[in-house]
């Protein structure tokens, strides 16, 4: 007797047929290119051997493009699909080393999505669809009465990110060969939103820390590591292992076979990596004195025969640069433009004190805020953003990314966009940093995203004269530096003739601490808006209070323009800071953070707020003036104190007094019984 899931599939295929459309069965051949990836893919238990999706098929528009379709069936009532309490579609998950597949086994759509990533991930093919089909009840035919199914488009344009195709008719009337230009425009505009994108950054950003975490931990507990390698040297060794673990065209990855453990300084495991660096960044285009510099730092380091002197017949380089090829090379999506090698830095940092840390001075801005302060500063694809103080590259990330997807939203013509994304890689950008151990980090970063190295500048910043035409500027100072890094702030505005500066400083800046740069500031430049920002920002890595400060350039403050103060010490975030090795900060969204962000953007750049967190009403917006003297910038200056009595108020004094007077009774009861 055939079971139910037997039926639910006899059911669909009836609509395939009638639609004209080939399908293929569980163990049906489709082409090369599918079953191999089938077959190379973990199976849905978790391990080896193949895959088999129920129903098969391909859609093919005659141009070149074309789909493979992936059907996954069940026969049991609430097995359609099974998602997180996010709203994601749960595939195998990994908790202490063991994977769960209960999902991917008994869920349709998680199974068939399961199918559909293994051939993105193993095949030439850069999107698929995935169907998962159910049904539980027969009627007096022997036919599903209640079937059911979900489609969805997993795309790499889209990161595998499912995104539900709702247009799909009971009938499948979409998948018909006469249909699927149809269909193909319906998924051509089926892209991630900027709160999916954001998910998934931060998604892909926690996976980063955890595996940085791993190998770091790999640092820190080699007692032969720990004795005879520095702070920055741990810091060249990461950013080099990533360097040659970077695919290369026409050059092969390292693999397991490449180190030999040969015991000459000539020949080792050490000259291996070196070599694959070279070619890496030659292929980047880099500059001979870039990779003069970058060679600098890293030839000691994978010169130390600790490193690559075998024990057992492997290296300790071999070890690390397998850990990396497996667990960070796979995350380093560059279309995401995160902030990678801050990352790498912060994770170090948890463990150790890192050169010139003393003042908090190489404290690397989140990429949230990052990105906020870029977007208030009114960046587009026309912007030429300029970082004096540039650290890990952050802002210039941030700001890269708001561009390229301003052109891309403005440009048709795919000539056109790409000559102008190039442009604003190349031309557009302009990062200054004077510390080598952090210099590195961001050349890599930027070489990561597509070699926007071009102007990024090891030196002091002061001595910067070129003429770049800035109208963006973005800055986390060193805030041991007079006027608490205000002394840049001047600087940059006084050559910068038009655009706006966005500035994260300590806050006692702008109450008197950062004179005479403020008031000098003021002179040529509007502050427009002060923003509070929460005392646990950065999360265990400095414990200044800071601010935003935004301003319009080359625009005088007048004594009656109105300055918009703004207190987001609760912005939505709950961070969490552990100082063991093994643990991570971690910054969750906890309130609303991306609604409440949006509002301020939305605030002070003149929109209508979506929501009302930050309100005048309820003092966490104030507008006021400031005096010109550059000393009175604070929210805290400028927060109205309501001495009108409450309701509340009035009802604690009755109760106080009421409580006053029954207790003096008492007393003068006793006093008359004596």
């Amino acid at each position: 007797m055939s079971s139910i899931e037997e039926k639910v599939e006899e059911l669909y295929k009836r609509k395939l047929n009638t639609i004209g459309l080939r399908h293929f069965g569980k163990t049906e051949k489709i082409n090369n290119s599918i079953d191999t990836a089938l077959k190379e893919a973990n199976s849905k238990s978790g391990g080896g051997g193949n895959n088999y999706p129920d129903i098969k098929c391909l859609l093919d528009n005659k141009h070149g493009r074309t789909v493979p379709v992936m059907i996954e069936a069940k026969g049991t009532k609430g097995k359609l699909e099974k998602l997180s309490k996010d709203g994601d579609i749960i595939g195998i998950t990994y908790k202490d080393g063991k994977a769960n597949t209960s999902a991917v086994q008994n869920y349709a759509v998680n199974g068939a999505l399961h199918y559909g990533r293994a051939i993105l991930d193993n095949s030439m093919y850069e999107e698929v669809i995935i169907i998962g089909i159910n049904g539980s009840t027969l009627d007096s035919a022997g036919q599903p009465s209640d079937s059911e199914y979900k489609a969805y488009y997993v795309s790499k344009k889209n990161h595998q990110i499912p995104k539900w195709i709702d247009k799909l008719d009971p009938d499948w009337k979409l998948l018909k060969p006469s249909m699927v230009n149809t269909l193909y425009a319906i998924l051509d505009d089926m892209n991630l939103t900027e709160a999916e994108r954001e998910k998934l950054k931060r998604a892909k950003e926690a996976t980063l820390e955890n595996k940085i975490q791993a190998i770091h931990q790999s640092i820190y507990d080699d007692i032969r590591l720990k004795d005879n390698l520095g702070t920055n040297e741990k810091l060249y060794l990461f950013c080099g292992l990533i360097m040659a673990g970077l695919p290369i065209e026409r050059v092969a990855p390292l693999s397991h076979s490449d180190f030999k453990g040969n015991d000459t300084p000539q020949n080792n495991d050490g000259t291996v990596i070196l070599g694959q660096i070279d070619a890496f960044l030659k292929y980047k285009k880099c500059s001979t004195d870039k990779i003069e510099m970058i060679f600098g730092l890293l030839n000691p380091v994978f010169k130390n025969r600790i490193l690559w002197k075998p024990e057992n017949g492997e290296s300790i380089l071999k070890t690390l640069f397998l850990q990396v090829q497996q667990d960070i090379i796979p995350v380093l999506d560059s279309s995401l433009h995160l902030d990678f090698t801050g990352k790498v830095f912060n994770k170090l940092s948890d463990w150790v004190s890192i050169e010139n840390d003393a003042k908090n001075d190489v404290v690397l801005t989140p990429r949230y805020v990052t990105a906020f302060m870029a977007r208030l500063a009114r960046t587009d694809m026309n912007s030429f953003v300029w970082d004096r103080a540039m650290g890990s590259g952050g802002f210039l990330i941030s700001a890269m990314d708001i561009m390229i997807k301003d052109a891309q939203s403005k440009i048709i013509d795919k000539e056109k966009l790409e000559k102008k994304i190039c442009e604003i890689k190349e031309k557009q950008l302009l990062g200054i940093e004077t510390l080598a151990n952090i210099y590195i980090l961001a050349v890599l970063n930027m070489i990561l995203m597509g070699d926007g190295s071009s102007n990024i500048i090891k030196g002091d910043s002061h001595d910067y004269h070129d003429n770049f035409p800035a109208t963006v500027f973005l800055l986390n100072p060193p805030y041991g530096a007079p006027g608490k890094g205000f002394n840049f702030v001047e600087e940059t505005l006084k050559v910068m003739t038009e655009g706006y500066a966005c500035v994260l400083i300590q806050e006692n800046a702008g109450s008197g601490q950062g004179q005479p740069y403020t008031k000098r500031i003021l002179k040529n430049n509007t502050l427009l808006a002060s923003i509070h920002m929460p005392t646990d920002l950065f999360a265990g890595k400095s414990s200044v209070q800071a601010a935003i400060y935004l301003f319009q350039v080359a625009r005088p403050h007048e004594i009656d323009d109105v300055v918009t103060f703004i207190d987001m010490s609760e912005d939505g975030f709950t961070r969490q800071n552990k100082k063991k090795s093994n643990s991570n900060v971690n910054l969750r969204d906890t309130d609303h953070a991306v609604e409440r962000y949006a509002e301020v953007e939305a605030i002070l750049l003149g929109k209508m707020p979506k929501t009302n967190y930050y309100t005048v009403e309820n003092g966490k917006v104030v507008k006021d003036t400031i005096t010109l003297s550059g000393d009175d910038w604070c929210f805290s200056q400028h927060k109205a104190l309501d001495t009108r009595p409450t309701e509340e108020d009035f009802m604690r004094t009755v109760a106080e007094y009421l409580s006053w007077k029954v207790g003096r009774l008492m007393i003068e009861r006793v006093n008359q019984n004596d």
